[in-house]
C-alpha cells in the first residue's frame, strides 16, 4: 500500500494523520468526523476554544464552507493559494462548531504541498488541521519532529521538511476590509499589492489560532536578545543573520535541536533593524510567544 493510500485509509476510519504542508506539518481529520476532531483535540492536548484551520484542495472546495466568498476573498485566493495564507470567512452548517470553538467564522487555507493537495482532493473532504504538536509547544517542520511529539500514535505522511517553516498568515475578510489576525511570511504589503485600495489592519481575534501569550515554546527558556547581550556559557546560542525566509525555514528546528543541548538555556541574537521590517514580523511573532524569560530585542 503507498503511503498516500494508507493515509487516505487511516482518515476514513475516522483516524487522524499527520499531513505536511509548506508552513508546519498538520494534524488532520476529516472535517465531516466529530471522532477525528475530537482526537485532534486530545491528542494534541488543545482546548476547545483554540479553533482549527480547514484545508482545502481549491477554490470551489474553499467556497461550499463559506456563507459568501466576497470579491476581496477571491483575488487573496487567487493570488496566494496554493499557499502560506489563512482566509477568515463566515462558515456555513458543513464546518462544525467543534472546528470553529463555537464561532461563526472559519479559517480556510490550500496549502503548498502536492502531496497534501492529491490527498484531499482523492478524499473529496476538507481536513481540519492545527500543527502536529503538543499545545504550546515547538511547532514540527519534519517527519521526525512529529514522532518526537506523539511516537507511533500518529501515521505520518512523510514528503520531507517544510519549505516555509512558520505557520500561515491569518486574515479575516470582510467586504471593504481585512484584519490581520496572525502575521506570517504573506505580508500586509504583499496583501495591499493585491488589493491596494482595501484597508488593511493588524488586530487580534480568538477567530484565529496561536492567539495565546505563550506559544510554540521549547521545554528550556528561550531568551531573544540583540548584540548587546551578555553570552555566558549556559546558553545554546544561534545567531540570526539570514533572510527572513531562510531564517523562517530554520526556526523550529533550531529551536528543537538547541533544545536537546546539554546547555541550560538557549539564546537567539537578532539584529535591531529586524522590528522595523514586515517581512520578520511573523518570526518575531513566534520568538515573543515562544520566549520564557525576558524579551530584551
Amino acid at each position: 500500500m503507498s503511503k498516500l493510500n494508507k493515509a487516505i485509509e487511516i482518515l476514513n476510519n475516522e483516524d487522524v494523520v499527520a499531513i505536511p504542508t509548506e508552513t508546519v506539518y498538520g494534524l488532520a481529520g476529516k472535517i465531516d468526523s466529530s471522532i477525528a476532531i475530537n482526537k485532534i483535540f486530545k491528542i494534541k492536548e488543545r482546548p476547545f476554544f483554540d479553533p482549527l484551520i480547514v484545508h482545502v484542495s481549491s477554490i470551489e472546495m474553499a467556497k461550499k464552507l463559506t456563507l459568501d466568498f466576497p470579491p476581496i476573498a477571491s483575488k487573496l485566493a487567487q493570488k496566494f493559494w496554493p499557499g502560506p495564507l489563512t482566509i477568515i470567512l463566515d462558515k456555513n452548517d458543513s464546518v462544525s462548531d467543534l472546528i470553529t470553538s463555537g464561532l461563526s467564522r472559519v479559517g480556510i487555507r490550500m496549502p503548498d504541498n502536492a502531496l497534501t493537495l492529491k490527498l484531499i482532493e482523492q478524499l473529496d473532504t476538507p481536513l481540519a488541521a492545527p500543527s502536529a504538536n503538543k499545545f504550546k509547544k515547538t511547532s514540527p517542520t519534519s517527519k521526525e519532529h512529529v514522532f518526537d511529539e506523539f511516537g507511533d500514535e500518529v501515521y505520518v505522511l512523510d514528503d520531507g521538511e517544510s519549505q516555509v517553516g512558520i505557520e500561515s498568515t491569518v486574515v479575516g475578510v470582510f467586504k471593504d476590509h481585512i484584519e490581520i489576525y496572525r502575521p506570517g511570511m504573506i505580508t500586509k504589503e504583499d496583501i495591499l499589492d493585491v488589493l491596494p485600495n482595501t484597508k488593511v489592519e493588524y488586530k487580534e481575534s480568538p477567530v484565529a489560532p496561536g492567539q495565546l501569550n505563550h506559544h510554540y515554546m521549547p521545554t528550556k527558556p528561550l531568551t531573544i536578545a540583540d548584540d548587546t547581550f551578555n553570552i555566558t556559557d549556559e546558553y545554546a546560542v544561534w545567531r540570526i543573520e539570514s533572510s527572513p525566509e531562510l531564517a523562517a525555514r530554520s526556526l523550529y528546528s533550531k529551536l528543537r535541536l538547541l533544545d536537546k543541548s546539554d546547555k541550560e538555556k538557549i539564546l537567539f541574537i537578532l539584529d535591531k533593524k529586524f522590528k522595523n521590517d514586515n517581512k520578520w514580523l511573523g518570526i518575531l511573532n513566534r520568538l515573543k510567544k515562544a520566549k520564557s524569560e525576558d524579551f530584551y530585542f
